[in-house]
């Protein structure tokens, strides 16, 4: 079984992978933990200047550990892991660039919201399905979906659930390029190491001018966690978890 690469300083660009640390393309509680830790590094780090998420090899990340939904004795220390990193995430004061080469599914999804630039392969996909699982969006996507796709086209990403490949994605405005000669990790590094030559204070100024006021995202994020963790003690969500598990396994 192969193990989660540690963060790697290339340049000013930190390059952060978004797994389990057992090699899964999942995010458990450790996972989170880990994220949250190395963006807060990150963020006081001079020599971090830009932030790169890439997934392992053919995949972005599948969502979170169902493992985890199903043991309530986890629940508390998942759900303390969560709202740190998503917490941290909207308020880290650093451009972030996703890598996207394979799919992209559940928090693998809306961990990309907070990204300022999404870069995928052409034959990447996207899915939010949490509706269909009996949840409610996390990350705050419920402010910022609608932000990015308008309305319309967070209704349909979230509520429908369908999957979308990366040229509706763009058009839709979640990927903002597509790769279509080379690797999608030499494209976001080449914009990583573009933005990494910037003057730093300008940018970041710049940055946080348009991300606008970040307590509102961490005031809804609190919220959706909320609402996430009365979805976990609900027995008829709970059987229909379980039978999509079983389905999977």
């Amino acid at each position: 079984m192969s193990f989660h690469p540690e963060p790697e300083l290339r340049g000013h660009t930190l390059v952060v992978t978004v797994s389990s640390h057992d090699g899964r393309p999942v995010l458990d509680r450790h996972a989170y933990a880990s994220l949250a830790r190395t963006f807060h590094e990150a963020a006081v780090n001079d020599e971090v200047r830009v932030v790169m998420l890439r997934g392992l090899a053919g995949c972005f990340c599948l969502g979170g550990d169902f493992s985890e939904f199903l043991d309530a004795t986890k629940h508390r220390e998942l759900i303390a892991a969560v709202t740190d990193m998503f917490r941290m995430l909207a308020t880290f004061p650093k451009p972030v660039l996703a890598c996207v080469d394979g799919d992209a599914v559940g928090v693998g999804c809306t961990i990309l919201f907070h990204c300022d630039m999404v870069i995928a392969s052409r034959g990447s996909t996207f899915r939010v399905p949490f509706v269909d699982f009996g949840l409610v969006p996390d990350a705050a996507t419920s402010i910022l979906a609608p932000q990015k796709l308008g309305y319309a086209g967070a209704f349909r990403f979230f509520c429908l659930g369908d999957t979308l490949g990366t040229e509706d994605a763009k058009a839709l405005g979640l990927v903002g390029e597509i790769v279509t000669q080379g690797s999608a990790e030499e494209a976001t590094l080449a914009r990583a190491k573009q933005l990494a030559k910037k003057p730093v204070a300008a940018l970041l100024q710049t940055r946080s001018l348009l991300k606008g006021d970040t307590d509102v995202l961490c005031d809804r994020i609190d919220h959706e966690i909320t609402l996430f963790q009365q979805a976990l003690q609900d027995d008829t969500t709970l059987k229909r978890l379980q039978r999509i598990a079983r389905l999977a396994a």
